[in-house]
């Protein structure tokens, strides 16, 4: 028996038959024995429609208020839910994300979690009900609800996941998985079986928006294993697994009162987890004992549920067992690549002739962190020769840019620099795959395949496992089907899908 967390977008969940559906998945997962927590976004297109509302009320907006109007989206969706499991002969209960414990800080519309306190999800799922949690929300400390923003509903169900020590977080949507590329530019793209969070990350980070940033880091630190499905097939999707786990996101000072709060209704709670003590839970699994420099049991969770070791292994295996290069005189044959990811919603702003001095570019970004405009890639030329002069280009999101450039003009002066540059129309494509660490010749062939494309390149970044280029935005589908089929990463058949999702 495993506890699973599985979250359901808004596509999934946009109206009454799609709850009929969704329901009777959550069902079958309860009858096959397991535990099973639900985190659900708001129907369809509900969230855009009380902005609109809203807009039409005012142009102003308080930010409290409007967190108040944006989380009664999520609020109906369980609710229906909740009727719709019922209706199935399962009971099932509804929370709030503050009835949850899921707590913020005072950030209204960009809430971050601080911790997670699952006490009465916990009670729920030890009387056998499916507890079904309203993403996207949570309180702060005053009491108020927030809303976390985009991505909000993934990082509520694997916060709450890392809280309840839950075996696995399925995250559904309306695609079958993450694939090598964007299926709409790529129609030979296949689906990618299993990665590790760190590849995770950087697709996230550089266009794949299957899933948020946020919840992909939750989940790389507490060690919980993602599963990507869709909510309208029985496809396998893509597993995210690392094979460790850090313990539980739940603060440590009330971790052992709801292991006390859990324990109590044990005996009287059939397909339940187990709420042995630590100790017995970590030998029944086992694993050690957990020792005193770790008071409050939280590296086996606040719900101390015994894990599955054959359940676990299983997703471990899965996840780890994606194909390595094999050994070849010339290893640029047989490159570990992920998939490729792209982004056409960042702009490139480039400043002509900035002083070449210390510090220059820390006055110049001191400035643009003040407008709170992210930034991605950065490129300082060499300084013209006899001239002291250089130019710094970045990029930053579309949405962010006209703020930064403001600024920027407005301290000219001040920063001394001849004058500013802006490209809105630019892409940015990134190449992902652990496997160039131990594979050279990774650049060569990436950088091969856009010249014969007779794409040119604008900018350059590099990780470890990332390299990403700035391209014209009119050449970067282009691109994007040239670097994949460069690095054999075309599957047999195309499969019919939609890149992307609909719900938070």
């Amino acid at each position: 028996m495993a506890l699973v967390v599985q979250k359901y977008g808004g596509s999934s969940v946009s109206d009454v038959d799609a709850m009929r559906r969704v329901a009777r998945r959550i069902v079958a997962t309860r009858q096959a024995g397991n535990t099973v927590v639900v985190v659900v976004s708001a129907m369809g297109d509900t969230t855009d429609e009380l902005l609109d509302q809203a807009a039409a009320l005012t142009t102003d907006a308080p930010a409290r208020e409007m967190d108040i109007l944006l989380s009664a989206g999520e609020r109906i969706s369980m609710a229906l839910l909740a009727m719709a499991v019922t209706e199935l002969g399962v009971p099932a209960q509804a929370y709030t994300g503050a009835q949850a414990g899921v707590l913020t800080d005072s950030k209204y519309g960009k809430a971050s979690i601080v911790g997670v306190l699952p006490e009465r999800v916990a009670r729920s799922i030890q009387t056998g009900a499916v507890a079904i949690v309203a993403g996207f929300q949570g309180i702060n400390e005053v009491e108020d609800t927030t809303t976390l923003g985009r991505g909000g509903s993934d990082t509520t169900a694997v916060a709450l996941a890392a809280a309840l020590n839950a075996d696995v977080c399925e995250i559904y949507t309306d695609v079958d998985g993450l694939f090598t590329a964007d299926p709409r530019i790529v129609p030979t793209a296949k689906r990618i079986e299993s990665l590790s969070s760190e590849e995770t990350l950087e697709l996230a980070a550089h266009g794949a928006k299957i899933l948020h940033l946020r919840a992909v880091e939750y989940a790389r630190r507490f060690g919980v294993p993602l599963h990507v499905r869709s909510s309208f097939s029985d496809k396998t999707g893509t597993w995210i697994y690392d094979g460790r786990r850090e313990g539980a996101f739940v603060p440590s000072v009330v971790a052992a009162q709801l292991d006390d709060v859990v324990a109590a209704d044990t005996d009287s709670a059939p397909n339940a987890p187990s709420a042995a003590s630590p100790e017995a839970a970590g030998e029944a699994a086992g694993a050690a004992p957990a020792s005193s420099s770790d008071p409050a049991g939280l590296d086996d969770g606040p719900s101390a549920s015994v894990v599955d070791t054959a359940h676990r292994n299983a997703i471990a295996a899965r996840a780890q067992a994606r194909p390595r290069p094999t050994a070849k005189e010339d290893h640029v044959e047989a490159p570990v690549i992920s998939g490729i990811a792209h982004d056409r919603s960042q702009d490139k702003i480039t400043l002509v002739g900035v002083p070449d001095v210390p510090g220059a570019a820390a006055r110049i970004f001191a400035i643009v962190a003040g407008t709170d405009a992210n930034i991605d890639m950065i490129v300082q030329d060499v300084s013209a020769e006899g001239t002291g002069l250089t130019n710094i280009s970045f990029t930053c999101p579309d949405g962010d840019s006209a703020t930064a450039r403001e600024a920027l003009e407005a301290a000219r002066e001040e920063l001394g620099f001849r004058s500013l540059h802006f490209n809105p129309d630019i892409g940015i494509l990134s190449l992902v795959g652990a496997g160039m660490r131990s594979n050279p010749g990774v650049s060569a062939r990436l950088f091969g395949s856009l010249s014969e494309a007779g794409v040119n390149i604008h900018m350059i970044s590099t990780s470890e496992i990332r390299i990403s280029v700035v391209v014209d935005d009119a050449v970067l589908d282009e691109a994007v089907r040239a670097v994949h089929s460069a690095f054999g990463l075309d599957a047999q058949a195309a499969e019919a899908v939609v890149y992307g999702g609909t719900g938070r």
